[in-house]
């Protein structure tokens, strides 16, 4: 056992008693390496307790089934370790395969030799932990002391800690855990309960005071996260030692914190369907699971703490006799998008028509999402032996399991470009050519080869895209811009238009004059239908002023620009990587009258309702959410947080419209974003279904009254058509049939 380190008389460094002011940023690099350059390696830092307070609340969650690997060969990673001796401490008590990052040299440098001798099992490594490099579902267990809270200063970069979460939650095994040390400031605390919903179990701790502290230091807390079922939703489980009357707003702020986010997990939890594990079907909670059932479906989870990487979520599918034999008696089906699976739990005839394709007598759906981005014989690896378990009859052979993964039925596939960025992650621009051409592709130069521009972000874990149709023979004039943004899966159409610059090398271009359904032509009858309502009239030179949140390819803002020329657009967007990509590839650029802004969202649009001269006409959502946990296909969950919504609401002119696009798979989920909406707009609120009735476009306006109803709606919708029937164009007929589709929100 190593000595403790006071006892060789180094120098415990109380941070928050010992930094300078002038420290300032806790994110540069540059001033933790001073910072550990002017200490040396003799020193120590803690941040808000030390081991005795820690010691046993972490082991008991250190803690794993005996399936497991032991407390010794439990891979631990420390982030943002610096100087604290919580590691040496843990390697001292038996938990040996610990790994430690920092992204400052001078501190890793200083921990390795200060530990090389005792401790020779210990890893150290310079890294930074919003890009740790280590494979995912590695790691059974990440301790973070105060790494995330120096993330999330205010007055940095909001999406830091969006995108270490995500890095954590990425690495962990099923069944790891996600320990934290914070000191649960609000902004914190909130951006952990929305990081942590969907398929995780949650505990919160006060950790324990040191006896000299008194009661009137700040409180630690110790947040721990269990990687669980996608599926599941939670509540967060408190075990307090303190009270509120002796530790004042902190911990009142908690308390009034953690029954707000457990109201929203009892929201979301409604309405959610049974899952099943292995062991209850086994058990026979579904009838007899080794013997075909002719039209048995059952959602189920796979995978298990301390023998899997990952959890899987699953649907099983027993056929129905078809007029021919089963081309096999068991199928698997991996499916790379969540949105898709989705919808085929929420669509029994899709699922059941994807049964018959396959032509098996079971098949098993399994999906996967940003968190399995491994090699497909890892997966494969990984999840066999629970498929076996399924197969129907006995001794069923290895080989007579046909697995497929669901590809996006193209016949060519060309990678033209890969960047990561710091803050979006892996972007990746493919061009590909389908074999069944999805759409209604314009005829000059229509083709059955026609080729298809994709935009991917490798973070967002839905596999979020924006694709644009490619032509060589787009004519020399600005015209309306073609695109549509979906996921990844079989793809859906949604609606843009031309330009007419070059989006690649040689004469092959963005064609706008591409028209499809779906997200973007709802969006674009909305807006009209909603215009010619309320009315509006457009003085002389006065545009309407227009804000999109979340560029992407940028194909949306350029379709609006190209078809409603009475508007100024304005895209706010928080990665000038995107930016740059969106102009060299899809052909996306600014003038008098589309402007992109690199900031936050929430920033922009506070102090846009800050200002009456700048206040916005209309506002338009359209950003992915970056983390199937939320319950969320889209938006991101903040953007459905109450804060936004009030700030988007103030932000608006008076006869200002808000659209919002909603896609989940989850009821309760859906049930409690109308609910915020209701809550914030009050009476004018209205929905369009999209995407085959999965996702649904949201339209509020700013004005309560007079309240719309469906008899107004349908006078707005023939005045639309009187207003457009000077026009030519199929995107006009289309604009039409879908503007009927708008109908007011139900009262959740």
């Amino acid at each position: 056992m190593a000595e403790n380190g006071e006892q060789r008389g180094e120098k415990c460094v109380r941070i928050e008693k010992e930094l300078p002011i002038a420290f300032g940023n806790f994110t540069n690099q540059e001033n933790w390496d001073f910072f550990y350059a002017a200490r040396g390696a003799g020193n120590f830092s803690e941040w808000y307790a030390d081991w005795p307070q820690l010691r046993t609340l972490l082991r008991n969650h250190l803690s794993f089934p005996p399936s497991a690997p032991p407390p010794e060969e439990l891979s631990i990673l420390v982030p943002a370790c610096g100087n604290s001796r919580l590691s040496e401490h843990l390697y001292d008590d038996g938990f040996r395969n610990i790994t430690n990052v920092d992204f400052s040299r001078e501190v890793i440098s200083a921990m390795m030799k200060r530990n090389l001798r005792e401790r020779p099992g210990m890893r150290w490594r310079v890294m930074d932990m919003t890009d740790m490099q280590f494979a995912s579902g590695t790691v059974d267990a990440i301790i973070d002391k105060g790494g995330l809270d120096a993330l999330m200063e205010p007055n940095i970069d909001p999406r830091l800690g969006t995108i270490y979460l995500s890095e954590a939650k990425r690495l962990l095994k099923a069944g790891g855990k996600y320990i934290c040390l914070t000191a649960a400031q609000s902004h914190v605390l909130g951006l952990l309960f929305r990081k942590f919903r969907f398929g995780w179990k949650v505990n919160l701790y006060a950790v324990a005071q040191e006896p000299s502290s008194g009661t009137t230091k700040q409180r630690a807390f110790m947040f721990i996260a269990e990687k669980y079922i996608l599926t599941v939703v939670s509540q967060i489980s408190f075990m307090d030692e303190c009270s509120v009357e002796s530790h004042g707003n902190q911990v009142r702020e908690l308390f009034e914190a953690l029954e707000r986010e457990n109201t929203v997990r009892a929201e979301y939890s409604n309405g959610t369907d049974t899952w099943h594990s292995l062991n209850d079907l086994n058990q026979g909670v579904q009838g007899n699971i080794g013997v075909l059932e002719p039209g048995r479906a059952v959602n189920l989870f796979l995978g298990e703490t301390g023998v899997s990487r990952f959890f899987y979520s699953g649907l099983l599918l027993d056929g129905r006799p078809l007029p021919i034999p089963f081309s096999h008696q068991y199928g698997v089906l991996f499916v790379y998008s969540m949105q898709t699976f989705h919808g085929l739990l929420t669509s029994s005839p899709r699922s059941w028509a994807l049964a018959i394709c396959h032509k098996a007598a079971r098949l098993l759906i399994v999906v996967l999402d940003a968190n399995h981005n491994v090699l497909a014989n890892d997966i494969e690896s990984d999840i066999f032996r629970f498929i076996k378990q399924l197969a129907p009859g006995d001794n069923i052979e290895e080989d007579k399991i046909v697995i497929t993964y669901a590809d996006e039925g193209y016949k060519q596939k060309k990678n033209l470009y890969k960047v990561t960025s710091t803050l979006t992650g892996p972007i990746a621009i493919d061009d590909v050519i389908y074999f069944d051409p999805p759409g209604d592709i314009p005829t000059p130069g229509k083709s059955k080869d026609s080729i298809f521009r994709r935009l991917r972000f490798g973070r967002t874990e839905a596999f979020a895209r924006s694709e644009a149709l490619l032509s060589t023979q787009v004519e020399n004039k600005k015209v309306p811009a073609a695109s549509r943004t979906l996921k990844k899966g079989k793809p859906r159409m949604f609606e843009s238009q031309p330009s007419d610059s070059q989006a690649s090398s040689g004469d092959t271009k963005v064609d706008h004059k591409y028209l499809s359904s779906g997200l973007y032509k709802g969006l674009l009858s909305g807006l009209l239908l909603f215009s010619v309502h309320s009315k509006r009239t457009i003085p002389a030179g006065r545009l309407v002023k227009t804000v999109i949140i979340g560029l992407g390819a940028g194909l949306l803002p350029m379709s609006l620009r190209n078809y409603v020329p009475t508007l100024k657009i304005e895209c706010v967007e928080l990665d000038l990587v995107v930016l740059n990509v969106a102009k060299e590839y899809f052909s996306f650029e600014e003038d008098d009258s589309l402007k992109v802004h690199i900031t936050d969202a929430m920033k922009f649009v506070k102090e846009r309702a800050g200002i009456n001269s700048s206040k916005i006409d209309v506002l338009i959502i359209d950003v992915d959410s970056s983390d199937s946990s939320s319950g969320l296909i889209s938006p991101e969950a903040e953007f459905v947080e109450e804060p936004f919504l009030l700030a988007a609401k103030d932000s608006l002119s008076d006869k200002g419209l808000f659209i919002l696009k909603l896609a989940t798979g989850y009821p309760g989920v859906r049930a409690a974003v109308h609910s915020k909406l209701q809550m914030v707009f009050s009476s004018n609120l209205f929905s369009m279904p999209v995407d085959e009735g999965y996702s649904e476009l949201i339209f509020a306006l700013k004005k309560e009254s007079p309240v719309i109803g469906e008899e107004e709606l349908t006078q707005a919708c023939e005045a639309l058509r009187r207003s457009l029937e000077h026009n030519s164009g199929d995107w006009i007929k289309q604009t039409l049939v879908v503007s009927k589709n708008i109908a007011p929100l139900r009262k959740s």
